[in-house]
């Protein structure tokens, strides 16, 4: 098997097109922001064979960058970690352009060639939090029969996926339409620090290394495994779950519930397995606050804009129906308190505060599961003008007991991405009857 190899031809900083104003100088990031993992939150972009390519597709998605970053001028900035703040100094952001000896048809979907997707990344994803490091960096990537990858990584200190997925299609509006000028965009811009302002804080999530020279130097070694789920396969489950319910239970599930129960059950299978005895789980789901909120966050907000959703259950429970109830619960708790959050006031600071400090207070005895979902943010409908994404993928990631979830193929179904320790994979293949959902 022929070894694919990611060159980087070229790297140039773009800077915003005017200056930043002296009175923009300095953005002091907010407290969610402060507590954000040190990690850059990142997305591949994968846009197929397109005739209408040329040779001035690259200027474009330059031009229309220089054209956006005024609007966003945190962006071409840098953090500085002593003062909580980004110098918003117009370094600017950093563009790379490669080549890889592959075709994009061999590429997709392909549980193999996850970790290559990695390379298709500007950064590592630890590569955060240093006054040298961009908070916005972009590789183009061309494969051998035309198409393109797109890496994209925004630094979590200032933002969330629900940011980098509204700044993508807001930077594709300006490259696609010629006539689409940055005063078109109303957007409310970074403004998490106004909702939630700076309280001094350390970050209580763990980060991750900075190079690949650190993760060579680990002595444990994860993976990433992948779980397609269709549509029709999401229906079937969701009609099984709810035949299979207990105590009279007429719950109904979200497709990211049914996926999220799934994972959740295989986690503490797998953590019986290692242990040899069943403990209390702890599931930790980030929770998206744009639109849920009893005083208004608009959901174009930028920065880091969630709270914590924590879901107990204790070792007794075991089928992916009991999981699926206490989830489903949690999630509609959870609406119902954030629901009477208001961002303006010293209590409804406290609320989110809350959700984050209970992390310090989980015990050791615990299995803590860490869950994502990116599904519903519109990364397939990022359209530069050389149409929309064929695929989406973050790549995978060094962690253990971390799962994330994104959109299927075109925008259907569900992908789910589960990072374990690699000794326990055939614990994960034994309790998901694995072949039934990979690839």
């Amino acid at each position: 098997m022929a070894m694919h190899i990611v060159t980087k031809q070229s790297k140039k900083l773009i800077k915003p097109a005017t200056p930043t104003p002296v009175t923009l100088r300095h953005y002091k990031i907010g407290f969610m922001d402060e507590l954000a993992p040190a990690m850059n939150v990142r997305v591949v972009l994968f846009f197929s064979v397109n005739h209408n390519h040329n040779s001035k597709f690259i200027s474009k998605l330059e031009k229309s960058l220089e054209k956006i970053l005024p609007r966003y001028s945190v962006l071409a900035g840098r953090y500085v970690a002593a003062t909580h703040t980004v110098d918003c100094n117009d370094l600017g952001v950093d563009f790379t352009q490669a080549k890889v000896n592959m075709k994009l048809e061999d590429m997709l979907g392909s549980e193999a060639n996850l970790r290559l997707v990695n390379d298709l990344m500007p950064l590592e994803i630890g590569e955060v939090d240093q006054v040298t490091d961009s908070l916005l960096a972009v590789q183009v990537t061309a494969f051998e029969c035309g198409g393109i990858a797109l890496g994209v990584s925004i630094s979590h200190r200032i933002a969330d996926a629900s940011t980098l997925c509204t700044f993508l299609n807001e930077w594709a509006n300006i490259s696609r339409e010629e006539e689409y000028e940055v005063e078109h965009i109303i957007g409310s811009g970074f403004n998490s620090s106004l909702l939630f302002p700076s309280r001094g804080l350390d970050p209580f999530l763990q980060g991750f290394p900075r190079s690949k020279t650190d993760y060579d130097n680990l002595t444990i070694n994860h993976i990433t495994k992948k779980l397609s789920f269709t549509e029709n396969e999401i229906l079937n489950l969701k009609e099984k779950m709810m035949r299979d319910q207990k105590n009279g239970s007429t719950l109904r599930f979200s497709k990211v519930q049914v996926v999220s129960a799934i994972i959740w059950n295989a986690f503490i299978t797998i953590d019986r397995r290692i242990n040899e005895h069943p403990r209390d789980s702890v599931f930790l789901q980030p929770i998206n606050l744009r639109g849920k909120t009893s005083s208004l966050i608009p959901s174009d907000s930028f920065g880091n804009i969630w709270g914590l959703l924590v879901t107990e259950c204790d070792s007794g429970v075991d089928t992916v129906e009991e999981l699926g109830d206490i989830l489903k619960n949690s999630v509609n708790n959870g609406k119902d308190y954030y629901s009477k959050l208001r961002h303006d006031n010293e209590e409804g600071q406290k609320m989110v505060l809350n959700t984050f400090q209970y992390l310090a207070t989980i015990p050791p005895t615990k299995n803590v599961i860490t869950f994502t979902s990116w599904c519903k943010f519109p990364f397939y409908k990022t359209d530069f003008g050389f149409g929309k994404p064929v695929w989406v993928n973050c790549g995978s990631i060094h962690a253990k007991n971390l799962a994330y979830l994104i959109d299927g193929v075109g925008g259907n179904g569900i992908e789910a991405y589960i990072c374990l320790e690699d000794k326990d994979v055939p614990y994960l293949e034994e309790a998901l009857h694995f072949n039934t959902f990979v690839n």
